[in-house]
């Protein structure tokens, strides 16, 4: 390791340290209606979920020394997007992310929420795919009109992405929900498709690697099939924090963009280092196998910028679906890229974490 980046990694810890310390010292009183709470040297508190073993955007922007005017509070680990897009909607966290239709779906529901960056999706490295067994007999979407299919959660990423795909192949609306959706968590997801007790598993990261290495399986179709270079999921606040904190959200904007283009633009290997550093100094009592599978960002737009049609799409298909009134939102009503540099003009789009010249991680 050089002495500069000895020297970099150590200012981090050191701020990242003081920033600990800061919290532990007791969280100031409330500064606004919205709740937002402060520490003792002026950050604004932002509570969020986190998810074990894994390394989120706003974490490693706080690692990065990305943030200047807000500090993270890890309240616990998510169950699942629309569980955290929840949590910020009820003032039990402040900013939580989920797949963009789930976004959508809470804002028809009367919730506040502005989606502010796009934080996954899919690319050739990273995607989820739909694995049924190598000698299953499904073949097409029809083979799959009274089978099973698994995934984590319903109303989220999964449930849209198969619905999607059954449509694009042909079936028709009766069809579609013959098809039997079933929650299966994904730690056990290949064990139930291997024995049986679905037709269809979704995989995705380290679950799709070692599933896929002991053979026997293969997919029906993948997220990038469908789509391409595509983020799914946003990261939303509550318009009330966002309209009296508009100096932290755009602070966590900017911090987590930077973050996501730092990985966007490093090479694998050093943000592997960087997740395991973050893990083993942040004493949760996780491990870092999962960092290991770590093969791409799995965001399309640079620094999480989001784009009209990564909202259009999920309109249309829940208007299509007789979810949603056509016309109730346009996607100008969902996010915004106001706060983020490489939207808003302070970055070239292809610039790096700094606004400098580079090009993207191979």
């Amino acid at each position: 390791m050089s002495y500069s980046t000895l020297r970099s990694r150590l200012a981090r810890s050191t701020a990242v340290a003081a920033t600990l310390v800061t919290l532990a010292a007791g969280v100031a009183a409330c500064s606004s209606g919205s709740g937002a709470a402060t520490t003792e040297d002026g950050r604004t508190v932002l509570r969020y979920q986190g998810s074990a073993g894994q390394v989120t955007y706003p974490e490693l922007a706080e690692s990065l020394g990305y943030y200047e005017s807000v500090a993270l509070d890890w309240v616990g680990d998510t169950t699942s997007g629309p569980q955290d897009i929840q949590s910020a909607a009820t003032g039990q966290t402040e900013f939580g992310g989920a797949f963009n239709g789930a976004v959508i779906k809470l804002a028809a529901a009367d919730s506040p929420i502005t989606s502010v960056i796009s934080y996954y999706g899919s690319d050739e490295q990273s995607f989820n795919g739909y694995y049924v067994l190598e000698d299953s007999p499904i073949r097409t979407a029809r083979d799959l009109i009274g089978k099973k299919v698994g995934m984590n959660t319903l109303g989220a990423h999964h449930e849209f992405l198969v619905r999607e795909w059954l449509a694009r192949q042909g079936l028709t609306p009766a069809e579609i929900g013959q098809v039997e959706l079933i929650v299966v968590p994904p730690v056990n997801t290949e064990q139930a498709l291997r024995e049986g007790q679905i037709d269809v598993g979704t995989l995705g990261s380290v679950f799709r690697e070692t599933a896929v290495a002991r053979g026997g399986i293969r997919p029906l179709f993948t997220d990038e099939s469908l789509f391409g270079a595509f983020s799914y999921g946003t990261y939303v606040f509550r318009d009330d924090f966002i309209a009296e904190n508009r100096d932290a959200v755009a602070d966590f904007v900017q911090g987590t963009a930077r973050a996501i283009r730092w990985a966007q633009t490093t090479p694998r290997g050093e943000v592997i280092a960087e997740y395991k550093e973050i893990i083993n100094g942040r004493g949760r009592n996780e491990n870092t196998d999962l960092v290991e599978f770590y093969k791409s960002p799995g965001v399309a737009g640079p620094g999480g910028t989001i784009t009209e049609q990564e909202i259009q799409t999920w309109l249309d298909w829940l208007a299509r679906n007789g979810e949603l009134p056509e016309g109730t939102f346009t996607p100008a009503d969902i996010y915004t890229n106001e706060f983020n540099p490489y939207a808003n003009g302070t970055y070239e789009p292809t610039s790096g974490p700094n606004g400098e010249p580079v090009e993207e991680a191979k």
